[in-house]
């Protein structure tokens, strides 16, 4: 079959809608603090909320994308986040706020779990790691597109206008899926039978579908805090641009070295590779104390190897496993794991630095890049022990 690259940039540019559920709060919490004067903690749960929508219902939103089919889902998903958006624009009050921002939640749950299905239905084999990679990118092409554009939009004009561009954004987007998109795209699958908490034990034990999600939480417990403290541990002249490149390295190094890994040697030792990568440069980052260009190299490539990782981990899911259902379930598993990993990452090395400082890196990254590796490994062994 011929690779659809069309239909594929019309899905990541969903993805990009998504992750800017995530984005076009977070980058301007400190400006939103007038919209709602003395909310003091209570504003933080206006980013957070939707990632804890994730950690709950993530491989549940895997199951429903699998029994009611990837197109439906992303459609419904895009015209409710397009509206959700457009509503926001109000600037409601904040517990109103806090639960529209949570009713978002499930709609980027919807889309990060369908796009990775869709994108593995729209490539042919031999085209599926640059495929799978490109969908890695859009948290941070996201990310780094918002806080270069969003922030001066808001400082400019207020938040309500940003939102409301992100709702036309949605809505464009469900325009693009609702044309590109054949009605029988990954049609929906028969899953076996039973209980929901079943479904979610079967799918953490399967050393394929379950696998992806593995590896890919030792990423997200990193990258977020890696990418949001280490910038404020290195000399001030360098913060700033350090701060603007970490998510840039990571999506350069996954667009290149890490497509050609994928295709030479599989995802997952891709993934494994990335790991071993990071761990050296976070302990030559240690060994630089945090000073000089040498911890600014060494942080550039903390984050290009996790890059490889962030790659590989999405193209395992189509790699690892052949059927849509258990993409489906695979996506849903990633996007739970990685909400975890992106809630718990951030405050405990913020409190390890704390305490400790500059090494505190060291002694939270050196250990997630290992433990990776060792369950990628765990599950390889697994895997061809099934085999026979």
């Amino acid at each position: 079959m011929q690779t659809r690259w069309g239909l594929i940039a019309a899905i990541w540019f969903a993805g990009l809608c998504a992750a800017g559920q995530f984005a076009k709060v977070g980058v301007i919490l400190d400006l939103m603090r007038p919209v709602w004067p003395g909310a003091g903690s209570w504003l933080g749960l206006v980013v957070s909320v939707v990632g804890l929508v994730g950690i709950v219902f993530g491989t549940s939103a895997g199951i429903a994308v699998a029994r009611l089919g990837p197109r439906r889902m992303i459609l419904w998903a895009l015209a409710a986040g397009s509206l959700l958006s457009l509503i926001e624009v109000l600037l409601p009050p904040l517990p109103l706020m806090i639960a529209l921002r949570a009713a978002e939640g499930f709609s980027h749950l919807a889309i990060v779990v369908a796009g990775p299905v869709l994108i593995a239905q729209a490539s042919n084999p031999k085209d599926q790691p640059i495929a799978m990679t490109l969908w890695s990118t859009f948290f941070a092409v996201a990310f780094s597109g918002m806080a270069f554009l969003g922030r001066p939009l808001v400082v400019a004009r207020g938040p309500e206008v940003l939102f409301g561009v992100h709702a036309a954004a949605m809505a464009l987007a469900f325009a693009l899926m609702w044309r590109m998109l054949p009605r029988d795209a990954v049609p929906q699958v028969i899953l076996a039978r039973g209980s929901l908490l079943a479904r979610h034990l079967a799918i953490y034990a399967s050393p394929r579908i379950g696998a992806p999600a593995m590896g890919f939480v030792f990423y997200t417990m990193m990258f977020v805090a890696l990418i949001t403290i280490v910038p404020g541990l290195l000399d001030p002249k360098w913060q700033e641009v350090v701060a603007t490149t970490l998510p840039l390295a990571s999506i350069a190094l996954s667009l290149t070295l890490g497509v050609r890994l994928t295709r030479r040697l599989g995802a997952v030792a891709t993934v494994q590779i990335g790991l071993g990568l990071a761990g050296l440069a976070v302990v030559a980052f240690a060994l630089t104390g945090g000073v000089g260009l040498a911890a600014v190299l060494a942080s550039l490539a903390i984050s290009g190897g996790l890059g490889l990782v962030q790659g590989g981990s999405f193209a395992a899911i189509s790699q690892l496993n052949s059927g849509a259902g258990e993409r489906a379930e695979a996506a849903g598993a990633i996007a739970q794991l990685g909400n975890v990993g992106t809630t718990i990452g951030t405050p405990v090395l913020l409190a390890l630095t704390d305490r400790w400082g500059q090494a505190a890196i060291l002694w939270f990254a050196l250990p997630l890049c290992l433990g990776g590796i060792a369950v990628h490994h765990w599950l390889g062994m697994r895997r061809r022990h099934e085999l026979g």
